[in-house]
């Protein structure tokens, strides 16, 4: 059976605190080097700003700059580029992840489980959707940093049905085994593909932040070279044939537990 494939471009980088246009900057010129082919971009976790919990001082509105330049940008490359960004809707503050096609067509994801350890329920809003997004024959479950620790949030069900999970994050070295070994976790308990983009450097609070961003296929493996501690750009190549031929032989996800989600 012919294959249906999915380039996907993964970038590791520093951040500049609170500097939008800054890491607008930085990133396109990234991306303006990717030479190669690809169908989807993904940026780190607030990828404008660094992991903030002061979002009155540089939250964007959904018509703003940054989402103005993600449209422009996805037009311009005919590629897909998602990653978080901290959105004013109203009076309150959302760590969103958008996820902007190349027709400029944006579908999001509010994240969830917000950080307490940093006080970030104090200061956004979080979200209770469960978001699929189908994207050039695959479908793709967005989700941000802290969500990763709660495999109910992340899981399979025949109501929301994944081919790729796509975590991005601001995860401190000190933590990055938990990382690590939950990424490679989600890969295999929902036999999807499980992609993880993570900055590197350090922020103004003083917190490092190793990297680590992989890539893991349905059985574990990790398919991704990147390096920790290193500002990388790389290429992996997803197969919806590798998904379903693995899924058919083993069938372990017939054999979940079935519960409903909060």
């Amino acid at each position: 059976m012919p294959d249906t494939l999915l380039h996907v471009a993964i970038i590791q980088h520093t951040l500049v605190w609170e500097h939008p246009l800054q890491n607008r900057i930085n990133f396109t010129k990234l991306i303006d080097q990717i030479s190669n082919p690809v169908d989807l971009i993904v940026l780190p976790e607030m990828f404008t700003t660094g992991f903030t919990m002061s979002p009155k001082s540089i939250a964007e509105t959904i018509e703003g700059e940054t989402v103005t330049w993600l449209k422009n940008l996805a037009e311009k490359k005919q590629v897909a580029i998602m990653g978080s960004v901290v959105i004013k809707v109203a009076d309150a503050y959302y760590n969103r992840l958008l996820f902007v096609k190349p027709n400029k067509q944006i579908e999001f994801y509010d994240k969830k489980h917000l950080f307490t350890l940093a006080n970030e329920d104090k200061v956004y809003t979080g979200g209770n959707s469960h978001v699929i997004i189908n994207y050039k024959g695959f479908a793709i479950r967005p989700l941000i940093c802290y969500d990763l620790r709660f495999p109910v949030w992340s899981r399979y069900t025949s109501t929301h049905p994944f081919d790729v999970l796509i975590y991005v994050a601001n995860w401190p070295k000190q933590r990055i085994h938990a990382w690590n070994t939950l990424l490679q976790a989600r890969a295999i308990e929902n036999m999807s593909y499980c992609i993880g983009v993570n900055r590197v450097g350090l922020d103004a609070n003083n917190y490092e932040y190793s990297g680590h961003s992989a890539v893991y296929d349905v059985l574990g493996e990790k398919i991704s070279k990147i390096q920790p501690n290193t500002e990388s750009v790389e290429i992996v190549t997803l197969s919806k044939n590798h998904i379903d031929n693995f899924r058919q032989k083993l069938k372990f996800l017939e054999d979940r537990d079935r519960f409903n989600l909060e």
